[in-house]
């Protein structure tokens, strides 16, 4: 006989054990809940000629944004600011004219010069018109002034690099026998990204930089240099009465030009490249002077990220959000390729990315309230990625969400489209306590979680998860690894191989048939199977106290 007693246990445990297998099949493969169809289409939505390369500012911008804010909506994503799908970023495009020359002469010698594109590039900082530069070039190795490393490439007063314009190396100091960790040892560190360089000449007052580009030191040619530089560059705008430094030009020189540079000074770019991994270096007064009339075309414009958002189901843990985020620009219509392209459409970059961000928030958006994660679910979509993380980096500093709330970060730009594999690649991860969330979901999955197996490029940095990470916000830069089960062949083999050489910033980044939709798939579904534990976790996720960034979470959190 069943009691009335025995009718309520058996109730409540059924109602105990729907909530368990509720929380533990987001622990459970979730391909079958994402369309591989769908994704493909939306990335050859993306990335056709029809949004023109989705540069800042054009037609295809706009085209790409709506569309974007258009399957959130569809998907039943609520907008993220306000009313809006959109949190508008104040840009201001500037665009070098390609016939300017650099010019660069010694007392008593004839000038020589420097023909933009073939030997360098350059755009203003000052967000105006013209930048019109005549000063003295000061070598000073590789501009970094870093305490904590006891290094200070800017050595003697301050009027030594005022007005002046800088040569200096990309990346850090390489790391020696005697001191393996040396600002990072192989890793790159921000000291050795060129934002940081330009940043801290800015504030010594420089007139201006030029970038030393190797092909070995940047991790790509000086195709993509020239390439990136082509057409428009874009900055943040600054507001009327904002006070922060800025260059009258940033630039970047070949190694050949840059060398042919010295020599007119007589020096020897080989013999100051060994005399800069010195931590008792000694800037260099040249002794010639750069010349740079550089007239720009100015356009100014709100290119906005998309935002929405998905309530989550705790009612006091859903305050929090988990981001995802990816890039939706790309480099527009710029320099013709020798098949008269100049669309550069951005597929693999960042299209894949933004149809595996809509893929999850179909995915969240399909799931009861009272079933889904419990914090809640922030989709960014972000603007200006390729001119230096540009939205990113507004909305890390104007959150729609507080910073003190959102949980983590993470970001997809340039999902697998070659074929499954068993490896993933989590930059940025081992920073902070988010790295058991990621292992938690791989091991489920039985894949494997890789180290960054190129961290002298700094890829960490190249990212939208970085601006997050600079306030002190959990983020990862997630990507796929290189074991393919099965091995890539034909045209995937090719495409992956000959990426960074022939298809990175390239009009040749386009859709192809062959891409395999269901290695975006297997990706999307593992971001998303981290993005739920994140949100399930109960502590906030916080980086290590021995990370760089663990000041800023602590200042994030009011010091906690």
């Amino acid at each position: 006989m069943i009691t009335t007693s025995r009718i309520k246990s058996l109730v409540t445990f059924a109602v105990y054990a729907a909530l368990l297998l509720t929380q533990a099949g987001f622990s459970q493969d979730l391909t079958s809940k994402f369309s591989a169809d769908k994704m493909r289409e939306r990335v050859k939505k993306i990335s056709s000629d029809e949004f023109e390369g989705r540069g800042p500012g054009s037609k295809g911008a706009g085209l790409a944004t709506q569309y974007i804010a258009d399957q959130l909506k569809a998907a039943g994503v609520t907008p993220g600011n306000g009313s809006s799908y959109f949190q508008n970023v104040p840009l201001v495009g500037v665009k070098a004219d390609p016939m300017s020359y650099l010019r660069v002469e010694r007392s008593g010698q004839p000038g020589k010069l420097y023909k933009f594109g073939d030997d360098f590039v350059a755009f203003s900082g000052a967000q105006s018109a013209k930048s019109d530069v005549n000063a003295e070039l000061v070598f000073v190795g590789y501009g970094i002034d870093a305490p904590m490393y006891n290094w200070n490439d800017y050595k003697g007063p301050a009027e030594d690099y005022k007005g002046k314009v800088l040569m200096m190396l990309v990346n850090d100091p390489p790391a020696t026998s005697s001191e393996p960790n040396l600002f990072g040892g192989k890793a790159l560190t921000y000291y050795g990204r060129w934002t940081y360089k330009f940043e801290e000449a800015a504030r010594r007052g420089a007139a201006g930089v030029i970038l030393v580009h190797t092909t070995e030191s940047a991790g790509y040619g000086w195709n993509v240099v020239r390439t990136s530089n082509g057409s428009w560059r874009y900055d943040i705008a600054r507001t009327p009465g904002d006070k922060s430094p800025f260059l009258q030009f940033k630039g970047w020189a070949t190694n050949e030009a840059s060398s042919a540079i010295l020599v007119q000074a007589g020096l020897n770019l080989d013999e100051l490249r060994a005399k800069a991994a010195r931590r008792d270096f000694q800037p260099v007064k040249t002794g010639v002077n750069v010349m740079l009339d550089l007239s720009s075309e100015i356009k100014r414009l709100n290119s906005p990220n998309v935002v929405g958002v998905l309530k989550g189901s705790d009612p006091k843990m859903s305050s929090e959000f988990v981001v995802y985020s990816a890039h939706w620009d790309h480099f527009g219509i710029g320099e013709p390729a020798a098949n008269g392209d100049k669309i550069y459409n951005g597929a693999y970059d960042n299209a894949s990315g933004v149809a595996a961000v809509l893929g999850i928030a179909d995915v969240l958006a399909k799931i009861a309230l009272k079933d889904r994660p419990k914090r809640s679910t922030l989709f960014l979509f972000t603007t200006g990625e390729e001119q230096g993380l540009l939205g990113a980096e507004y909305y890390s500093r104007h959150p729609l969400v507080p910073l003190a709330k959102t949980a983590a970060d993470v970001n997809l730009d340039g999902v697998n489209i070659f074929g499954k594999v068993s490896d993933f690649v989590a930059l940025g991860a081992d920073r902070s306590s988010i790295i058991d969330q990621i292992l938690e979901a791989a091991n489920e999955r039985h894949l494997t979680i890789g180290g960054d197996k190129n961290s002298d490029k700094g890829f960490f940095y190249r990212s939208d998860h970085f601006p997050f990470a600079k306030v002190g916000v959990p983020s990862v830069n997630f990507q796929h690894g290189d074991t393919f089960t099965p091995p890539l062949k034909g045209d995937a083999a090719t495409f992956f191989r000959d990426y960074t050489a022939k298809y990175y910033h390239q009009v040749t980044d386009e859709y192809h048939d062959w891409w395999d939709a269901s290695a975006m798939v297997q990706e999307a579904e593992l971001a998303l199977a981290i993005g739920v534990k994140l949100a399930n976790v109960k502590e906030m996720p916080r980086f290590k106290s021995t990370d760089e960034f663990y000041s800023a979470d602590k200042k994030r959190l009011g010091g906690r």
